[in-house]
């Protein structure tokens, strides 16, 4: 079963808003066995909506569109779907007394124009919207199904919970539709499918592997549909583990989380105690790790020393390390870890320090060049990086790249 999603509102093509719509209703139309085949942004214009509304007509079975159902006159979703299905508009009693409701409830006023949120095509099924005054609305043309939701997040959310999925799977009959993540990590994506080549060819029809990269990761998802979801869920296991002996060292994780989210599970289970110590990051790694409730567990804090001075002051890097081998360098770094390990008194500790630029740059180390070092209690490992692009792209990358280096220690540790 093919559905298409389509987002209505000049807002949403000039990005004054972030289309979250589409994204939650993809994941939820999954969850229930439907496959989304394409997600289109339209303008506030009747042309425009109703070319999108007839090309998705011939491609899905389901289109859910939202947007464009206020009481203003650039709200014109309504009128457009009317004249789109030849029906006349009709003041839906049960919507009026809804509305009026809300209004007398807030000791509102109600004019015209709000009484007009009543308005319906008259071949429509009205659906209540206990959240606002806007009416969302089912048609039924040809064997497809057509919805039209208001565009304000938490009152589609409401309607597709409680009313517009369950009626989807009454009318239809789902196949299941499975998917599993596998976390990579330290490994660029052109040579993590030359390793996958002969397991990703032995795949069934019914099942694929997407590639998901990220700065410095890789997600691999394997989705597969078919009508036994136990039968399915064993065929994707066992592809799951195929994968996992296959590119083993540069696996982190099965699951769908956060590469910092990865981290503190796995330290979690083992007791284990982690802090920073940052510098050309700016506290970039203690914000991933503490967006994520329960890392308290795990993150005992850190230190953003930008300057040489508190290098030496809160971590205790040697002036004559600093004066010999510069910030940037594998022996103030490790200084840096051995440091944290020292005043934090954590089992593990990652320190960076690099030129993030745009500017800072030598000949000998030049913008994007950034050191890491892992420390635990008995030893310490720096490796040094040639990242390229802007300042933020280096953050991000030093980041993910120190992560992923307490990562591969804590496999070293246990092996």
């Amino acid at each position: 079963m093919l559905a298409e999603i389509i987002t209505i509102g000049d807002e949403i093509l000039i990005g004054q808003v972030v289309d979250t719509n589409s994204a939650w209703m993809a994941k939820q139309l999954n969850l229930i066995g439907i496959r989304v085949k394409q997600i289109t942004s339209v303008s506030d214009d009747a042309d425009h909506i109703t070319e999108a509304l007839k090309l998705a007509e011939k491609r899905a079975d389901i289109i859910l569109m939202t947007g464009g159902l206020g009481p203003t006159k650039d709200d014109i979703t309504k009128i457009t779907l009317a004249r789109y299905f030849n029906m006349e508009l009709r003041r839906d009693q049960a919507t009026l007394d809804h509305v009026t409701d809300i209004f007398t409830r807030f000791n509102r006023p109600m004019i015209d124009m709000n009484r007009k949120q009543a308005d319906v095509p008259d071949g429509c099924t009205v659906i209540q919207n206990k959240n606002g005054t806007a009416p969302c609305m089912w048609f039924e043309n040809q064997g497809r199904i057509i919805v039209s939701l208001p565009g304000v997040p938490f009152e589609m959310m409401y309607l597709m919970e409680e009313e517009i999925l369950p009626r989807l799977q009454q009318a239809f009959k789902m196949p299941a539709i499975l998917h599993k993540t596998i976390l990579t990590a330290g490994i660029g994506e052109s040579f993590l499918a030359v390793e996958l080549e002969e397991i990703e060819n032995s795949l069934p029809a019914h099942i694929k592997l997407a590639y998901l990269p990220k700065l410095g990761q890789i997600r691999l998802r394997l989705s597969g549909s078919g009508a036994d979801e136990e039968l399915l869920s064993k065929e994707i296991e066992h592809y799951v583990q195929l994968i996992i002996n296959k590119a083993g060292k540069y696996v982190v994780i099965d699951q769908d989380i956060a590469l910092e989210k990865a981290l503190l599970t796995i330290m979690q289970e083992r007791k284990l105690t982690l802090s920073t110590a940052e510098s050309c990051t700016g506290g970039h790694i203690a914000q991933l790790i503490t967006q994520h409730p329960g890392c308290s567990a795990v993150f005992a804090g850190g230190a953003v020393t930008y300057s040489n001075a508190l290098k030496m002051s809160v971590l205790g890097v040697k002036a004559s390390t600093l004066d010999a081998h510069g910030a940037v360098s594998e022996q103030t770094v490790k200084e840096m870890a051995l440091g944290a390990i020292h005043q934090f008194k954590t089992d593990y500790a990652v320190a960076v320090s690099g030129v993030a630029g745009p500017d800072g740059g030598t000949e000998q180390k030049p913008v994007g060049t950034v050191w890491i070092a892992v420390a635990t209690k008995q030893n310490v490992t720096a490796r040094m990086f040639n990242f390229s692009g802007r300042r933020l792209q280096n953050i991000e990358r030093s980041a993910v790249a120190a992560l992923t280096m307490v990562l591969n220690e804590l496999k070293q540790d246990v092996a």
